[in-house]
């Protein structure tokens, strides 16, 4: 499953800008990476985690702006197309899971 975390922050004064990147800073920290500029995405095992990394995500909003959370499936993620210029990509694959003994 993955959680994807799209936002739109302002960054008109100082104080915001900082805010901003401290936000996205926190989104690497937990491990999320840029998908595209204020698109970031995580893999999870469970809902559990999901549950987990969107309160996580909530503890580091800053003030103003406006933050969605959308969760989706492996399958659903593996169906999505991009293009990098015209030139269609090739499929991304969802990463395998391990098991720990």
């Amino acid at each position: 499953m993955w959680i994807t975390v799209m936002f739109d922050l302002p960054v008109v004064t100082k104080t915001e800008r900082k805010a901003a990147t401290d936000f996205r800073n926190a989104l690497l920290d937990m491990g999320f990476e840029m998908s595209q500029f204020s698109v970031y995405m995580r893999f999870c095992t469970s809902q559990t985690q999901i549950d987990t990394y969107c309160k996580r995500v909530e503890g580091a909003l800053p003030e103003g702006g406006r933050v969605n959370i959308l969760q989706f499936t492996d399958k659903q993620y593996e169906r999505i197309i991009t293009f990098h210029g015209h030139a269609k990509q090739a499929p991304q694959k969802s990463p395998d899971q391990f098991d720990l003994f």
